[in-house]
């Protein structure tokens, strides 16, 4: 079918490539590129005559246009899968559209430097405007829309689970369940135990910076934000059992609340143990989570950065990890005149992705949906010239491939709701 170009090779990269592998028959070719040439030789090494993919790997600093558009012309890829880190996409999407290639992600921009003087000025402008101080947002990517479809290109933005599934989840629901949608409550549930006494689950940088800001949710055309974990509720999650959670900003909302406009209430939950919390309070009032450089013995270094090398690497994780997660959507609504509820969610268990793929169940629900993303890409069922998230095509032919590809969906059709 086609050449996609694979930019990563951490975690969820990983499990991205290897289930690109099980579907030859779209991923004919892919190229893995990283800053670490080692990892994706080691990849590769561990594919090869295991798939009929062709593979190839390169070096790469996903930082620099010049060195990306070289190697987007040596392998000629029909779509570039960013699945490095967010500081990165703006560069890919500059690459792609320089080279004129489609592009996804899985997550959206974030600047790495939240100091820089030209991404404080729109910062703070949103904040003011908006009334949300999450350091990720939509505007940047969503700026390219307009030379996006001059150059006749796609961008898919965010196919990871959450983001991701959990907007395909949003779509489905509102093609196939209801008439009206009034509330959507997004629920990330995971239910591991690692041993470790302290470690992230997705890359740290990332993860911690999420849970540390202030929360935030849309309500009434508006967004309301609160003090970081300041709301908490207990929910019994189906096979995993009840769960402390607390209420996060989290990218999707922002995309949804612009395209199911009628939606009066969305919010977004993550389960948490209080060891976690304890440990995240303490690195933090130490300062631990700052992003901003400091001097140490002569040097500059980031403390968040310095935090992440001594943690344990979530890739690392999935040997050791035991449990399951629970991921989905309660929506509350109208069909046929009536006041309905649905909850749309995967259940997903550690052991058996380690078996499959050699990961935790968290880098699973993030690999499989991104290479979903990219098959809907690659075979043309999605395709118009833009800047798109994933509740803005048609789930159906997503949703197909989730049931097949290792992340079953079910339907609860009388969820207990979240008060």
């Amino acid at each position: 079918m086609g050449k996609a170009l694979i930019i990563g090779c951490g975690g969820v990269a990983s499990v991205a490539i290897q289930k690109c592998c099980q579907n030859s028959d779209v991923f004919e070719e892919i190229c893995i590129a990283s800053r670490t040439k080692s990892k994706c030789d080691a990849l590769k090494e561990k594919l090869d005559g295991k798939t009929a993919t062709k593979i190839t790997t390169e070096k790469v600093d996903a930082d620099n246009v010049d060195e990306l558009c070289e190697l987007i012309s040596k392998v000629k890829p029909d779509l570039v899968m960013n699945i490095a880190l967010p500081y990165q996409d703006l560069t890919i999407m500059d690459a792609c559209l320089k080279c004129g290639v489609n592009y996804m992600d899985t997550a959206n921009y974030e600047p790495e430097d939240i100091t820089e003087p030209k991404w404080k000025a729109v910062y703070d402008k949103r904040c003011e405007e908006l009334g949300f101080s999450a350091y990720f947002d939509y505007s940047w990517q969503w700026a390219y829309k307009k030379k996006f479809e001059e150059a006749g290109l796609t961008a898919l933005l965010g196919s990871g689970f959450d983001p991701g599934v959990t907007q395909a989840y949003c779509a489905y629901a509102q093609k196939h369940l209801f008439d009206r949608i009034d509330t959507i409550d997004i629920l990330d549930c995971n239910g591991g135990d690692h041993g470790y006494p302290f470690a992230t689950n997705f890359n740290p940088e990332i993860n911690l910076r999420e849970v540390s800001a202030p929360g935030s949710y849309w309500e009434n055309g508006k967004w309301v934000e609160i003090p970081a974990m300041s709301i908490k509720r207990e929910y019994d999650f189906a096979e995993v059992g009840k769960k402390d959670m607390y209420l996060l900003h989290h990218e999707e909302i922002e995309s949804l609340a612009k395209n199911i406009p009628d939606v009066k209430r969305i919010r977004f939950f993550m389960t948490f143990g209080q060891s976690y919390l304890t440990h995240m309070n303490c690195l933090e009032n130490v300062g631990m989570l700052s992003t901003e450089p400091i001097d140490f013995e002569g040097s500059k270094i980031v403390p968040i950065q310095f935090l992440k090398a001594l943690l344990p690497d979530p890739a690392t994780l999935g040997p050791r990890t035991v449990g399951k997660t629970n991921i989905g959507c309660i929506f509350t609504g109208v069909k046929d005149g009536k006041e309905k509820t649905a909850y749309i969610y995967n259940v997903c268990d550690h052991q058996e992705c380690y078996k499959e793929v050699g990961s935790q169940a968290i880098s699973y629900t993030t690999g499989v949906p991104a290479m979903i993303g990219a098959m809907m890409l690659m075979t043309g069922k999605w395709n118009k010239p833009g800047v798109y998230t994933v509740e803005e095509f048609d789930p159906d032919p997503y949703m197909e491939q989730l049931n097949k590809c290792g992340l079953p969906w079910q339907i609860d059709e009388s969820p207990a709701l979240v008060d």
